[in-house]
């Protein structure tokens, strides 16, 4: 860690829609990997998911800022809302990285996505100039790229809440309040989200 540069956890994702898992691993990253802040980067457009199920940008973003507002380490950021899309995550990195020279930026992925790491755009590059914390999604796994340098396996809490697990409790009808910021829960009912 170097001193006298904040140390921000950049958390990407779709959050469609954000729920307590995303929440529970932020709070664990703040209380346990030195981190001042965590910034949740809302992802307009995912290159390698199927975007058919998205809420749209704005919608995603209104709710994890509701998600965050009562939480003064978290934050929001839009930054990709006003890139090219798809957007990749390397030319994120790096457009935070000069707007925001004074902050050391960690980027938090799930295990899942270090799985698939060889498919970003200039994988490389992230793993030599950014450091990675990856939280669990399953007891066990193993990537190619688990003992680089910058890669740091966190004891982040296994957290088995999905936002496709959310959607098809709603679509299906069934109660999911006890997955999601009541803020949150409040907002996909107010507007129909998900086939609420």
């Amino acid at each position: 860690m170097n001193p006298g540069i904040k140390n921000t956890g950049l958390f990407f994702g779709s959050f469609n829609p954000v729920h307590q898992g995303h929440l529970g691993i932020a709070e664990y990253l703040l209380n346990h990997e030195g981190l001042g802040e965590i910034w949740f980067v809302v992802s307009p457009k995912n290159p390698l998911k199927d975007n058919k199920l998205l809420a749209n940008p704005a919608q995603r973003f209104d709710m994890v800022k509701l998600a965050t507002a009562s939480r003064p380490a978290m934050k929001t950021c839009d930054l990709e809302f006003s890139m090219p899309r798809p957007s990749y995550t390397i030319d994120t990195l790096k457009l935070l990285g000069e707007k925001y020279p004074e902050r050391d930026f960690f980027l938090i992925i799930g295990s899942d996505n270090l799985e698939e790491f060889s498919l970003w755009k200039n994988h490389e590059q992230i793993l030599t100039d950014y450091k990675i914390l990856v939280y669990p999604r399953s007891r066990k796994f193993t990537t190619p790229f688990d003992h680089f340098p910058n890669v740091r396996i966190t004891q982040a809490p296994l957290i088995d809440i999905s936002s496709t697990l959310i959607r098809q409790r709603l679509k299906e009808k069934k109660d999911v309040s006890h997955l999601l910021p009541a803020e949150v829960h409040r907002y996909i009912i107010q507007n129909a989200l998900y086939g609420a």
